[in-house]
This record gives structure tokens, sequence and C-alpha cells, in this order.
């Protein structure tokens, strides 16, 4: 069994562990949960200062110039691409993930009922992340197409004559099970039908190549692996392909000024701007883009040792680990594995399965100062203890002392005390 000594001397000989100064951890926390809401960089607050006290402040509505506002979600975008495997110019950051995915649909609906008007099913898993369900949905009533969902690893033998799009996220929220983009993406193309992705618990977590897999479209969550900040702007990727054979017929739902082609004209008519600048819409949050500027920065500062390659390997070592301690040290308390054991069908994340008290539980440990959360189950799956593995700053010693501090948890009963059980707004 991996001790504490064992865990010590691999955070010695980390290669990434200079990573972990880019940020201001709290004093006393253990922190498993940048899978929902990544650590402030320490960059940021003097980063947001500036924008807010002198480009702001100061120069007032001269900084869309000066200080290059207006391009922002195109260079900030491009900085993503680097992460998810696009090209200069095919991504944007805007908006959030729901809104850039009802403009994703809405468009890969439009390119499908040109070319395929028979196929109007829009096809995806039961377990997905229930915003892409309801805008999925809603679209699908708007624009008299089917909303089909089926349970993971049903997704193959679903794909048929009518399936028009496939819509699923690369990492499962609940699970950490991972699809292969490569595979799955070219099972879709070879039943015609096209291929949306979301990255929200991808996008700095896991090597991804959007172009190398010939994905369609994609979008991804800013917050999470990306450190951008509560609420930061979101990102949303098209392959050049359709981005080629876009003309001004065809428009994504949200035509916005900042998605025109020449927005400054202020022309009564819309003219779609080329590519995946018409994904644009209205003003964008220039606050919001800073920070989430210095947070794509924290991991592309990877890069010099490595890239996502090297995180994905100290990712999985995490893991592994935290797996092991808990089957070696928390046996006999009603937790079960969630998350795939193998490699390439896991994320960044582990998920920790129980029929009650699950709530209660990440309670006590969050009392104590190791954060992770909750995801309620239902008649058909258990809740689930989740626990995210960001490399970027977890090590392998704070591995242990979480899986400890769960352990004493568990075995005191602590997690039954009746502060554990009030409902938070939050979970």
């Amino acid at each position: 069994m991996t001790t504490l000594q064992d865990c010590q001397a691999l955070d010695a000989q980390d290669p990434l562990r200079a990573l972990r100064e880019q940020f201001d951890l709290p004093p006393g926390v253990i922190y498993l949960d940048g899978n929902s809401l990544g650590v402030c960089p320490r960059a940021t607050p003097a980063r947001v200062a500036d924008v807010v006290q002198r480009q702001w402040g100061q120069d007032l509505i001269r900084s869309w110039n000066s200080a290059g506002w207006f391009d922002w979600p195109r260079s900030v975008g491009d900085k993503i691409g680097r992460l998810v495997g696009a090209g200069p110019g095919q991504t944007v950051a805007t908006d959030s993930t729901s809104v850039n995915l009802f403009k994703v649909l809405g468009l890969a609906m439009r390119l499908q009922e040109g070319t395929a008007p028979e196929r109007r099913t829009v096809l995806s898993e039961r377990s997905n992340f229930p915003t892409d369900l309801y805008i999925a949905e809603a679209l699908c009533r708007d624009r008299g197409w089917t909303l089909r969902l089926v349970d993971a690893g049903g997704l193959m033998a679903a794909l048929g004559p009518d399936t028009g799009l496939v819509l699923l996220t690369h990492v499962n929220y609940r699970t950490g099970a991972m699809h292969d983009m490569g595979t799955v993406t070219a099972a879709v193309h070879g039943a015609g039908a096209v291929m949306v992705w979301d990255l929200a618990h991808s996008a700095g977590a896991v090597p991804l190549d959007l172009n190398g897999a010939d994905a369609d479209f994609a979008v991804g969550c800013g917050y999470k692996y990306l450190n951008g900040g509560p609420g930061a702007p979101a990102f949303a990727w098209m392959h050049p392909r359709h981005a080629a054979r876009l003309g001004d017929d065809l428009w994504q739902p949200l035509a916005g000024w900042w998605g025109h082609a020449a927005p400054f004209a202020f022309t009564p008519g819309y003219r779609p701007a080329p590519g995946i600048q018409r994904f644009l819409c209205g003003t964008q949050p220039i606050v919001s883009l800073a920070a989430l500027d210095c947070g794509v920065d924290t991991v592309l500062a990877a890069e010099a040792f490595g890239g996502m390659a090297a995180l994905r390997r100290k990712s999985l070592a995490l893991t592994d680990l935290f797996i092991e301690l808990v089957e070696s040290r928390c046996t006999g308390h009603g937790l079960s594995l969630a998350t795939p054991r193998a490699h390439r069908q896991r994320g960044s994340q582990v998920c920790l399965a129980r029929d009650h008290g699950a709530y209660a539980i990440v309670q006590a440990l969050i009392a104590r100062g190791v954060i992770g959360d909750f995801r309620a189950g239902d008649a058909q799956q258990p809740d689930i203890l989740r626990f995210g593995c960001t490399p970027l700053y977890l090590g392998f010693a704070d591995v242990w002392h979480a899986v400890e501090q769960l352990r004493h948890v568990l075995e005191s009963g602590e997690w039954q005390r009746p502060e554990f059980q009030r409902a938070h707004a939050v979970t």
C-alpha cells in the first residue's frame, strides 16, 4: 500500500510541481473541486484590477482600441484552441456553455436541414449533462426535430437513417467516463450525422485534438479546468470545412451585432461575419475575459514541462492513487467506484457511488478542509461523491491526506451529525 512518505517522495520528484506556484491556495484546504470551479490564479486579481482601474477607470471607452478589448474573444479563443487541438481563428471565447450550445446546435440543424432534411433526430446519452439536454430539447421543439436519449454504451446501436446530430459530453460529469473522440466521431460521420462535443470537463484536463478527430462543432467551459473564475466565458469551435461553406444565408440563431461582418457599420440588415466570428453575439464581458485569459495562461504554462501530455500523465497518476487508497483504506463503508479504471476511458476525476449519505459525507469532508462535491442520483443511479484531481496544483500527498480524512469521516460516523444533513442551495 502506498504510504504518506511514498507520496511525499513523488511530490519531490514531480516535474510539474513549480506550476502550483501560479496559485494562492487557502491554507489548510485540499481542493478537489477544480472540475467544478478552478482555483484563482495569483495573476488574476492584479490583471482584473488593471482592467477596472486603469483601462476602464482612466482610458474609458478608448480601451476598446488601446487595450485591444475588441479582439479579446478571438485572442483568448486562440489560446484555448492550443489546448483543444484547434488552429488559429477557429475558436472564440464568449457567452456561457449553454448559450454557445444553443448557437452551435441551431446552426448544425440548419446545415443538416439543407443537405439531409430526412435526418431530424438529435441523439444523446441519458446521462449527459442536463443543461445540454434542455437546450437540445428546446431546439427540437422549435424546429420540429426529435431528441432521442440512450443509455451509456448504447449510442452506436442507436445511430440510424433519421440521426441528424449527435451531442455528447466528452467526459461525463457524474462518473468521469471519457469517450474516444476519434472513434465516436468517425462512427457518427459514417452514419451521415454531425458530431457536436461538449468539452466542459475535458478542456485543460485531458489532451484534445478536435481537428485530428475530425469533429464538427464543440463548446466548452471556462471556469473549470481553465481556471477562469465563477461564470467565466465559455468557448465555441467549428471545423474549418463548415466555416468554408457558410454563406450569408446560414446564421447561428443568436445573430447579434458582434457577430456581424461589420459591426460598427450599424446597418439595419444582418450580414454574418466569416467563420467562427459569427458565433459572437452581444457585447463581450471584458472583465471576465481578462480573468479567463489569466486562467488559460496557467494551463499553457505546462507547455514548458511537456504540455497537456505531461498534465495527463500526472492526472492519471493522481487518480490511480486516489482509487488505490480509497479501496485499501475505506473498505466496508458502502463506497463503490463509478469512474472507469481504464486510463483511456477516464477523465481527471474520481467518482464514488453510495446508496445513501453521500451528501452528508461530502459536507463533513468540507468541514475538515477537503473540498469535493456531490451529485444526486435517482431511481436508476446512486448518489455520487465527486473528486477532481487537477494536476496543476494538486500533489500526491494532498491525495493521501484527503483519503485519510475520508477514512476518519466514515469510521467515526461524524457525517451523521445534523449539521451535515442540511441541504445547501449549491451541492
